[in-house]
């Protein structure tokens, strides 16, 4: 939960600092990205920054060499076990559009362009960091030149915005970098939560999360989609451009023909944009997968696999005595 200065100060003055040095120091924290600061009228609030959707693609105007090959070198030792150990991923994927027949009703959480269409608040395009990233450590992207393709929302938006990290757009210019992004063949992930705050599009060559899923050897039980790819073999040509177009290698020849991995597949879609006979399609899973509401309930849906229900009820009984007391200052 966001805190003030006050809050804070409160935790911290035993260390000799001045409220005055403290916000001066929690300021530039916020400016690097390694806190999340908001201002709502003439109060400022600070809160935790996660690392992915967070602390790292904030660094994207600024990126080192020494800092990708730090992260990259973190993913691998450590953090893409921990993320993946509980099978609650933070991001989620959706199909291109162009890949749903009329008759396959699709849900509307899974309608990225009615979800952007109705959307409420600021929306900003940001540089897509992993790419910029392995572009300083001259590992140029080999699926696109797209750059400017990370899509923020609300509160997000806004910081990046303020902190000079992106540009705001409308709902028509976030529609047409999609367009380009499924033309390019790159993935759609956003938030695994109703209320959405972010769109990556992604590639295996450069998506540092994607990556760390795909060593697992089963993106699609990580992964929280509600469709997967089937093939009608008597109208493939043995064409194998899908092969190409797959970007977790769930698409391999046996006998020819083009054969799918569901335990790869994870129902992005880009298999059908690209198939010229039409031999693909999405196809429903028996099991529906509803997103939670919002990605406080995510994270706690995390919280509780990593570490019981009993952390998660201490965590909202001490939001809750959190609140009261916010209300209660804010009447003296």
């Amino acid at each position: 939960m966001p805190k003030t200065v006050s809050d804070i100060y409160r935790k911290v003055k035993h260390l000799g600092i001045s409220k005055e040095e403290l916000e001066t120091h929690l300021d530039e924290m916020d400016k690097k990205g390694s806190i999340f600061g908001i201002k709502k009228g003439k109060r400022k609030y600070y809160r935790t920054q996660i690392l992915f959707v967070g602390i790292y693609e904030f660094q994207v105007n600024r990126v080192r060499r020494e800092f990708m090959e730090d992260i990259v070198q973190y993913l691998d030792e450590a953090f893409a076990n921990e993320m993946t150990s509980t099978g609650v991923y933070q991001a989620r994927i959706v199909p291109v559009e162009k890949s749903i027949p009329y008759e396959n009703f699709i849900y509307d959480y899974d309608n990225i362009r009615y979800l952007i269409k109705k959307v409420k608040g600021q929306i900003a395009v940001a540089n897509c960091i992993c790419r910029v990233g392995h572009d300083v450590m001259g590992q140029n992207c080999k699926q696109t030149n797209l750059r400017e393709s990370c899509l923020l929302f609300r509160q997000g938006a806004i910081h990046f915005i303020n902190h000079g990290r992106a540009r705001p757009i409308s709902k028509n210019e976030a529609i047409k970098i999609l367009d380009e992004a499924e033309k390019s063949g790159l993935i759609l992930q956003l938030t695994n939560a109703k209320q959405f705050y972010f769109i990556c599009t992604c590639c295996k060559c450069c998506c540092e999360g994607l990556k760390s899923v795909l060593k697992t050897g089963y993106p699609a039980k990580l992964y929280r989609t509600n469709y997967y790819a089937e093939i009608n073999f008597h109208l493939c040509v043995k064409c194998k451009t899908c092969i190409n177009r797959c970007q977790t290698n769930a698409l391999k020849i046996d006998k020819d023909f083009p054969v799918i991995n569901l335990d790869k597949c994870i129902g992005c879609g880009l298999c059908i944009t690209s198939c010229p006979k039409k031999a693909i399609q999405l196809k429903k899973k028996e099991k529906k997968y509803k997103p939670p509401k919002t990605s406080y309930k995510l994270y706690l849906s995390i919280m509780s696999k990593k570490f019981g229900k009993w952390l998660v009820i201490k965590t909202i009984l001490t939001l809750i005595l959190d609140l009261k007391l916010y209300y209660f200052l804010k009447k003296k």
